[in-house]
Order: C-alpha cells, then sequence, then structure tokens
C-alpha cells in the first residue's frame, strides 16, 4: 500500500492506493485560514500536523490492515508558503501563505533585480516565498535573525514525519531562490534576500527517497517495517502527477476557482515576461508551464449571485448546443489577472450591452470570457514554446458541456474528459510514494486516465470565435487606462 498526503489550504487529504494504484480510500483534515491584516494570509504549522493526524486516523479507523501494510509515503502541498523554524525546530511565526499579498512592494524590488527572471525563469509575485522573507526582515528583523530553515508547508510536514529538512524541485521552484534550469538553489538570489543555502532544504527529486518514517509514528499508525518517504510535489505538479500530465506536450485545463492551463516539458522554456510559469516538474529532467487565470468558475459564482439563479441552472438555461457569440465580451477580471497580464488593479467589465441582451446572452458571454482568458494562457505558453495538440479538462466546471466546447473552439483543440475517478492531488503524491519505494518507472506509473470522451471545436464557429477573441483582446488596453 502507498499513502498520498496533500496538504492543501482548507484540509489535509490522505489517500492509501495499493500496488495496482487502486484507490482503497481517503479521509480529512479540516484547516483555517487566519487573516490578521488585510491582504494577509497565514496558518500555524502545528494545524497542519493536527490536520494529518485527523486524515490518518479516519484511513486507519476504516482502514487498518491496509494502513499498516503502507511502504511509501508522498507529500504533495499548497505552494510559496514561508514556514520559518530556529535550531531547535521551534516555528517562529505563522507560515505566511501563498496567497498572502503584503509583499508586493519587496516582490517588485526583487523583481527590478534582472538576476531574478534569468536565474528563476518566472516573474517575482508577491506570493512567492523570497518576497516573503524580504518583508520579514524589514518588518520583523527580531523574528528574521532567528531563522535556522525555511520550509515549505509540505516539506514543515516531512520534518515532522522523519526529522529531515529536505524539499524537491517542483515546489523549490516557486521561491524565488531556485535556478529552474539547473535544479539547484542559487546562492547568488539568497544573498540578495540576506539569507544562504545552509537556510534551505536539502533539494532531491519528486520521485526519489526524502527520508523514511519515524518510527514513533509508524507505531502509532500501526505500521511495521521501514516506509520511504517520496520528495513529493508541489499540489499543481502532483495534480499532474496524478492525471499522467508528465510527458512533453500532455497537457490539462482545469475550471475550478481559478482557472490553470497545466503543460508537461522535456525542456526548460522560460518567458517570464508573457507572466506563464515555468518550473520543475516532480519528475527529473522534467519542467513544467502553467498559465493561471485568476476568476474561472468563481466568475460564473459571481453572476449566479448577481442573478439569483444557481451556475447549474445558469448553464442549463443556454443549453449544450454551442452558439456564435452575440457581440457581447465579458472580462473577467474580477480580482486582477495573473497570466497574461500580471495586473492586480484591472477589474472585470461587460462590453457590447444592448437593449437585447438577456440573461442567457450575458451568461454566455462570461463563460466565453473565462474560455478567451484560457486562449490568453494557451497563446503565453505558444510564445515560450509550448505548442499544445489537445487538454484534458478537470474541475468543477468540466461539468458543462456547453463550456467544453466553447473551450474547445476558443482553443481551436479537442478537450479530452477522463472516466470518473480521483486524479488529484493526493492521488499524485501516492503515485510518487510508490515509485520512490519501488523504484518503479515514473513515466510507466503516471498513466493517464481512460478517456470518456472528447469535446471537439466546433469547425463553423471557429470564425466567429477568433472574431470574438480579436474583440476580447483589444479590450485589455483599452480599459487598463480606467484601472490604474
Amino acid at each position: 500500500m502507498y499513502l498520498g498526503l496533500d496538504l492543501g489550504t482548507s484540509g489535509v487529504k490522505a489517500m492509501l492506493i495499493d500496488g495496482d494504484q487502486k484507490i482503497v480510500g481517503s479521509a480529512n483534515g479540516s484547516l483555517d485560514v487566519s487573516r490578521p491584516h488585510s491582504g494577509w494570509s497565514e496558518q500555524e504549522p502545528a494545524h497542519w500536523v493536527r490536520a494529518t493526524e485527523e486524515a490518518v486516523a479516519g484511513l486507519k479507523a476504516k482502514h487498518p490492515k491496509e494502513l499498516s501494510a503502507v511502504k511509501g509515503i508522498g507529500l504533495s502541498g499548497q505552494m510559496h508558503g514561508a514556514t520559518l523554524i530556529d535550531a531547535t525546530d521551534k516555528v517562529l511565526r505563522p507560515c505566511v501563505l501563498w496567497n498572502d499579498t503584503r509583499s508586493y512592494v519587496e516582490a517588485a524590488a526583487l523583481d527590478a533585480d534582472p538576476r531574478f527572471r534569468a536565474l528563476t525563469g518566472n516573474i517575482v509575485f508577491p506570493g512567492f516565498t523570497a518576497p516573503k522573507l524580504a518583508w520579514i526582515e524589514k518588518h520583523e528583523p527580531d523574528v528574521f535573525a532567528k531563522i535556522a530553515k525555511v520550509l515549505l508547508p509540505k516539506d514543515y510536514l516531512r520534518l515532522w514525519l522523519t526529522g529531515d529538512y529536505i524539499s524537491e524541485m517542483s515546489d523549490s521552484a516557486g521561491t524565488s531562490w531556485l535556478d529552474t534550469g539547473k535544479r539547484a538553489w542559487s546562492s547568488e538570489l539568497l544573498a540578495a534576500t540576506n539569507l544562504s543555502e545552509e537556510q534551505m532544504p536539502a533539494l532531491v527529486e519528486g520521485t526519489e527517497q526524502a527520508g523514511k518514517l519515524r518510527s514513533e509514528l509508524a507505531a502509532q499508525w500501526g505500521i511495521s517495517g521501514d516506509v520511504v518517504i517520496a520528495g513529493g510535489a508541489g499540489d499543481n505538479a502532483a495534480s499532474a502527477c496524478g492525471m499522467g500530465t508528465v510527458s512533453d506536450g500532455a497537457a490539462f485545463v482545469s475550471l475550478g476557482t481559478s482557472g490553470v492551463l497545466f503543460a508537461a516539458n522535456g525542456s526548460y522554456l522560460p518567458k517570464p515576461e508573457s507572466a506563464v510559469h515555468a518550473f520543475c516538474h516532480a519528475l527529473p529532467n522534467t519542467w513544467h508551464q502553467m498559465g493561471v487565470i485568476l476568476s474561472a468558475t468563481d466568475a460564473l459564482n459571481w453572476h449566479s449571485g448577481v442573478t439569483g439563479k444557481s451556475a447549474a441552472d445558469l448553464t442549463g438555461e443556454i443549453g449544450e448546443t454551442l452558439k456564435a457569440p452575440t457581440g457581447v465580451t465579458f472580462l473577467p477580471y474580477l480580482s486582477g489577472e495573473r497570466t497574461p497580464h500580471n495586473d492586480a488593479v484591472i477589474r472585470g467589465a461587460f462590453i457590447g450591452l444592448e437593449h437585447e441582451s438577456s440573461r442567457v446572452v450575458l451568461t454566455q458571454a462570461v463563460l466565453e470570457g473565462v474560455a478567451f482568458a484560457i486562449r490568453d494562457n494557451l497563446e503565453a505558453l505558444r510564445s515560450a514554446g509550448t505548442g499544445i495538440s489537445r487538454v484534458t479538462a478537470i474541475g468543477g466546471g468540466s461539468r458543462s458541456r456547453y463550456w467544453l466546447a466553447s473551450i474547445a473552439t476558443a482553443l481551436d483543440v479537442p478537450v479530452d474528459l477522463p472516466a470518473d475517478g480521483d486524479f488529484g492531488a493526493a492521488f499524485g503524491a501516492a503515485r510518487l510514494g510508490l515509485i520512490a519505494a519501488t523504484g518503479a518507472d515514473p513515466i510507466a506509473v503516471c498513466m493517464p486516465p481512460v478517456t470518456a470522451g472528447t469535446i471537439e471545436p466546433v469547425g463553423a464557429l471557429t470564425g466567429a470565435y477568433e472574431d470574438a477573441y480579436k474583440r476580447y483582446r483589444a479590450l485589455y488596453p483599452a480599459i487598463k487606462s480606467l484601472a490604474h
């Protein structure tokens, strides 16, 4: 048996799989986010340990025999969090999370240093780890002076599980301290934030062994024998391992609260000015690119709140047959935009409204606006050298056939639907645990799920969609001056 532990923002998920990768069971432990000031987002690392204990206890209650047979554990986690510990492993302050924006001034200052984009392949976003440490040095110098190690959230869990300070490439690529092409810490970038390599964990690949489960925990969980902990992965790379998006050119589109277009790369292809993330993948000699839009299903949920109709009712009204764009355009920038604009100030808009613009027309525009935002991500990835010939759709929004047809037509690529199952980060982490424990071939283990169906672009509407996309593209510069 193999265990995947995924430390998310709202909870920890524990998933047990067998040697044939069949899911045996899963359980959760819950987490809350603390927001002491506007733009702040923090969690206590002790709560991660409690939530992990809850999740594993839930598995043990239902599957004690299977849990006792665990040979490998994989870790996945929310990225970018700054977990600071002293020389005795004591946590110095609550962890500053990925969605904390307090360090936007420090992020801009680091991003203005050309070495950061050159070595990391990415813009220094306020959510990344390095600017958070620059903020702490400035505002909490007493804390900064005591830092012995800076750990990412899942790697703090690893310290509790194993007693070792170890991270891996995919998560570390989101710190702004990794030389992403060389897959190694950059002493130059660390020095720019007054830190050293001694304050960083050791680095392994996500498929490699990274410590063994402490005997006290093994006894508590009813496990006998050695249990290997894998390097693991950041949450998106772990989800990609679960989805089988590991070979060059494989891609998925995730329609969750935010939207992600994720492509695996056989080589390192940075283009930071496009606001595409270029990170190491969890598998050796593999990288990935990722475009992120901040409001995907969030845009439809906003529309639902305004109209008083559920998201399911709104997409039900529109039907399943794709319609030509009406001339009403929606910009989904409700909380700013990441790729391709890197613009926290821009806001959303409806353009082209007329007397005949019904609720159905507005719903159609919202779905198209998100599809065009994902097309922007596709163009950004293409400009960085990545060709995508098809994508697999995951996330809550992928239940709408109309939306998927709109995305297929906007991108002009087929959209595959996986057969029912849970292919998320916990499953990907369990796969990494299996690889680290057995030495199995990573590509053979990380196979994509069976495709249940494919939605092809609607050829008769690709021209109309192309025209509508050009209108969409022209609107960002037009409204940018109003926001800034």
